[in-house]
């Protein structure tokens, strides 16, 4: 559905953060999340024909206001497949690209890029970079890390996003647990201690396949205890991504992250040289759709 003129929300609307196992609903009021709540409602949950009824299950929980989606809805295997929005990318660029299901639901766009042979693309974490650089929790130029199953590297100039890079850390670092030849040393917990340092610092080699099979022959030969495999593993795959992101300076480095993984990408930040900042990525969520809802009106 084409909406000709996007009105403001106004004082009152909800948003999710719609990913592709979890989802999150917000209800903002006059700029501020005044309720929220967390499910394992992710669109793999929901049949293609099932959002109309999800979204008015949501409306009914949280009130009958305008609503704005991101995310993976905005997908191949989501409510509808948005067409990205190519960086460099604001608020304003993000605001046309909406895809409006009626005058009072919209999917966000995601951003994309396309240069030099190189294709990338994200959903979802755009509304959180944006969000963090306009509250003010990051500077509005410099290079900001996602943690999660597909890790981002954005770089923001004058707030904007202006290129960013996708490495598969985590789904990498769950392949290798769930499948495979290490699958059976990694079922331990990850922590961050001396094993996680360890994978660390193996990784800022980046030699990555060949330190990953020397985690089998660590237990062959009596080097390593299997309960510290899996620290070992993720610190190695985690030194391996911010070694490639910060061979060319580190500095200061802003992570938007819950603080469990953020502390591991801090560890390896620090190990490289570089001065880790944790930011809360779910308050960074709530200022971008917030100041995204205040765009559609200029």
């Amino acid at each position: 559905m084409t909406v000709p003129i996007a009105q403001p929300f106004g004082d009152a609307f909800l948003a999710v953060d719609w990913g592709t196992t979890n989802r999150r609903v917000y209800r903002i009021e006059a700029g501020r999340v005044v309720a929220t709540d967390r499910d394992a409602r992710g669109v793999t949950a929901i049949a293609r024909d099932g959002f109309p009824a999800a979204v008015a299950e949501i409306r009914t929980r949280f009130g009958d206001l305008p609503m704005l989606l991101a995310g993976m809805v905005g997908s191949t295997i989501g409510w509808r497949d948005v067409p990205y929005v190519t960086v460099p990318a604001g608020f304003a660029g993000i605001a046309r690209g909406l895809a409006w299901i009626d005058a009072r639901t919209a999917i966000v766009p995601g951003l994309s890029v396309l240069a030099d042979g190189r294709a990338d693309v994200m959903r979802g974490e755009e509304v959180q970079l944006l969000g963090a650089v306009a509250a003010g929790l990051v500077p509005a130029d410099g290079l900001l890390c996602q943690p999660g199953t597909h890790c981002k590297w954005a770089r923001v100039e004058a707030g904007v996003v202006v290129d960013f890079t996708t490495a598969m850390t985590g789904e990498l670092f769950a392949l290798l647990r769930g499948h495979g030849l290490l699958s059976t040393q990694l079922a331990g917990a990850v922590s961050p201690g001396a094993a996680f340092r360890d994978g660390v610092e193996a990784g800022k080699r980046r030699d990555l396949s060949a330190a990953l099979f020397g985690i089998r022959a660590s237990k062959l030969l009596g080097q390593r205890d299997d309960a510290d495999a899996a620290s070992y593993a993720s610190g190695l795959l985690i030194g391996s991504d911010v070694a490639v992101r910060l061979a060319s300076g580190a500095g200061d480095l802003h992570i938007l992250s819950d603080p469990d993984l953020g502390g591991l990408y801090a560890i390896a930040v620090a190990a490289n040289g570089g001065t880790p900042h944790v930011v809360d990525s779910h308050a960074a969520f709530a200022a971008g759709i917030i100041a995204l809802s205040r765009a559609l009106g200029e």
